[in-house]
């Protein structure tokens, strides 16, 4: 064993502790010097007096301190490891200073046996390469018989008058700390086991998103070994164009701690793989960011029901636009996910080759798979009522019914605009359902009106009376624009609106074009300013074109 002089303090005091028994150790060795040389001088009784005043007052703070301080004779012989120092504190264990001092017992007998011989080599080790400051961390037994842990910083040291070696240092009661330590470790192997067999993805990464550590749910996933990813950017070998939208996702979500979206892995570099990913910015206690933690969820087989789904709602809507003399159609929608909550439909009797036609758009609040659901609805109800005798009013007043039924527990309602076009009177007539108004622009004298009127979303009130609307004159080259917020209120990556006044000028710029084609230029340019970035809403959009009637 070794004989020390050692401090025993909290952990939280232990670096003060130190500190202040080093400047108190040579405030003593300076008193203790001064001493001397005043006995040795024959100096008067008072400054002698006052030289032991201090003395003992420095001891004092040293036996009152939160540490015990331990000085040993450095022997071969163990049985010659005397204390010669101990201050009284060591009564915090339930020991007296004069059980050691007076050699009734050992400093090895209170270090716990079953650390013994681990300290023991330790300290060989230390001696044979020549290291006389040195730490151990080992177990000591109280008089109680509580186990407590300390740790011990011992340094060699030798008196300049004798020649004679002494082991002395500082322990310091860390059991708090060691306990918290070992929770730690314990609760760390638990997440551990946890996070190794869970079913999702786990991946920690750094602030540029280089995997530190990864799951085994990760690695299937992508179908290689966990030592072939560390290091790597999760993300980097997804599609061109995800790799594009995370880009821009990321400029979007700077400062935002947690982030939820979709994006794509690749599997063993032969297919895509759909992921749903929950990612927290890690941060440190000043607020730096110091990386990245994400869970990864599989989506391949929730992506093949909602594609499948999709194909059933896409069947859903109409497969080509009516062939009417004087009216050229063209319509597209594009759900944000694989299925959504806009509507589109074209109500007319093409048996009897009508020149009348009905133009309806509808947006049901949210999207995915429920506004999907009740998209469906509306669709069946709307084209089963206006097949039976009525006016645009009571089509109307009767879908509003139905859906306030099914949406009263939901919560969600139909914004919806019902256009009703008779090219061989030249007349429009519509209801407005709480929906953006259409526009028609007149390229002959190159005006924009908006199709207004009063009118509350469906689903909200049961009995509300619905007004129809009208206007005459329509002509030759004008153009009719119908469509749902998703199309003006995308955003870029910047966060700028899409906007009514571009679509307008891209009206405007492409009047003179069939109506696919400014379709086209309508999307191409939605796509294009969206710089990637995948819409937060449906797209659906109807153009007309009247021409002349043949």
């Amino acid at each position: 064993m070794k004989s020390e002089d050692h401090v025993l303090a909290d952990p939280a005091q232990s670096e003060d502790a130190r500190s202040q028994i080093a400047l108190l150790n040579k405030r003593v060795a300076y008193l203790k010097k001064q001493l001397n040389e005043l006995t040795v001088n024959n100096a008067n009784e008072s400054t002698i007096e006052q030289g032991a005043q201090a003395l003992q007052l420095a001891e004092m703070i040293i036996d009152n301190s939160p540490a015990i301080l331990f000085r040993r004779r450095a022997a071969e012989d163990v049985e010659e490891r005397k204390m010669v120092y101990v201050s009284p504190n060591i009564s915090r264990f339930g020991y007296q200073a004069e059980d050691f001092l007076e050699n009734r017992m050992m400093f090895r007998q209170i270090v716990y046996s079953g650390d013994i011989d681990l300290i023991t080599e330790e300290i060989k080790e230390h001696v044979s390469k020549g290291i006389e400051n040195y730490s151990q961390t080992y177990r000591i037994v109280t008089k109680d018989g509580e186990l407590r842990w300390v740790e011990d910083r011992t340094s060699v040291v030798e008196d300049e008058v004798t020649g004679d070696r002494y082991h002395q240092g500082i322990i310091v009661d860390v059991h708090e700390k060691k306990e918290a330590e070992e929770k730690l470790r314990r609760s760390e192997e638990k997440y551990r086991r946890i996070v190794d067999t869970a079913g999702e993805g786990f991946l920690l990464m750094d602030e540029n998103l280089c995997i530190v550590d990864l799951n085994n749910a990760f690695a299937r996933m992508v179908g290689r070994e966990k030592e072939d990813l560390y290091g790597s950017n999760p993300f980097a070998q997804g599609t061109g164009e995800y790799r594009k939208y995370l880009a821009e996702c990321r400029k979007k979500s700077t400062g935002l701690d947690y982030r939820e979206f979709e994006c794509e892995v690749v599997y063993q570099d032969t297919r895509v793989v759909p992921v749903l990913v929950h990612a927290n910015t890690l941060r440190s206690d000043s607020g730096e960011i110091i990386g990245n933690m994400a869970f990864i969820t599989d989506m391949t087989q929730q992506k093949k029901a909602l594609k499948l789904a999709g194909e059933v709602q896409r069947g859903l809507l109409p497969e080509r636009a009516p062939q009417i003399s004087g009216v050229d159609i063209a319509s597209r929608n594009v759900p944000c996910d694989e299925v959504g909550g806009d509507y589109f439909d074209f109500l007319w009797d093409e048996s009897k080759k009508a020149e009348k036609l009905s133009i309806v758009v509808g947006d049901i609040t949210g999207h995915g798979v429920d506004a999907a659901l009740l998209m469906s609805s509306a669709r069946a109800f709307l084209r089963m009522r206006a097949s039976q005798t009525g006016n645009p009013i009571e089509i109307v007043t009767a879908l509003n019914q139905h859906l306030t039924k099914d949406f009263s527990e939901s919560g969600r309602f139909m914004t919806m605009f019902y256009l009703s076009l008779d090219r061989q009177a030249e007349q429009l007539e519509w209801i407005r359902a709480g929906h953006d108004p259409a526009l028609i622009y007149d390229p002959e004298k190159d005006i924009f009106e908006e199709l207004m009127g009063p009118g509350l979303a469906l689903g909200v009130v049961e009995n509300y009376d619905y007004a129809l609307q009208s206007r005459n004159g329509l002509k030759p080259g004008q153009v009719i624009i119908i469509g749902t917020d998703g199309i003006w209120e995308g955003r870029n990556p910047s966060g700028e609106m899409f906007g009514k006044e571009r679509l307008m000028e891209i009206v405007r710029n492409s009047a003179a074009h069939d109506s696919h084609t400014i379709l086209e230029k309508i999307f191409q340019e939605h796509t294009d300013f969206s710089e990637g970035l995948k819409s937060d809403d449906d797209l659906t959009l109807v153009v007309v074109k009247i021409q002349p009637i043949k």
